[in-house]
């Protein structure tokens, strides 16, 4: 049995990309900002082109994609310190092996030199993938309810940051917003 490796994807990996995102948006269409439909009529070239856009990192046992996520940093000069984690999928006959937790470990070994920060969002009703981001290091900083509609069902998102480089001491995103006692 061939032993799994985390290594970047090229636009060579696109049909085995465009295979593994088909079907994590099939499979787990509340867990993507992305549409099935949006998507399903690109062909490998088109996938293969969005992987040398963005840092993907892809999950490997010899040919096989398991899983990925991918690394998209923010354009123009105001916001190029943050980066978004995005497109994170492992296939469910490779859960429960760390792949997910893998990915990102090295996703934010390759980002804490270019940000300072990154975000992500996950959706409310994924308990096990708030567990690995939380587990991470992310924390929460909002909410953004009906983020997704899919048919007539809405769904919320809970938005998260890792902050890699800046104030050691960040507060919490409360102490900045408190109002200031009387008479001060």
């Amino acid at each position: 049995m061939h032993a799994i490796a985390i290594r970047r994807l090229r636009a060579a990996d696109g049909p085995a990309y465009r295979s593994l995102r088909l079907e994590a948006l099939e499979r787990h269409p509340a867990s993507f900002g992305t549409a099935l439909e949006d998507v399903a009529g690109h062909g490998p070239d088109w996938f293969g082109a969005r992987l040398e856009q963005h840092l993907t990192l892809g999950a490997v046992r010899g040919e096989v994609l398991l899983g990925t996520a991918t690394l998209a940093l923010q354009e123009g000069a105001k916001l190029r310190h943050k980066g978004d984690v995005t497109g994170v999928y492992v296939r469910d006959e490779a859960r429960g092996l760390g792949l997910g937790a893998a990915l990102l470990h090295r996703l934010v070994a390759e980002a804490r030199p270019r940000v300072e920060a990154l975000r992500l969002t996950v959706g409310a009703e994924n308990p096990a993938a708030l567990r690995l981001y939380e587990g991470l290091g992310f924390r929460p900083y909002g909410c953004e309810r009906r983020a997704l509609k899919i048919g007539d069902r809405y769904h919320d998102e809970v938005l998260m940051e890792l902050v890699l480089a800046g104030d050691p001491a960040l507060e919490p995103l409360d102490a900045h917003h408190q109002e200031s006692p009387r008479g001060a």
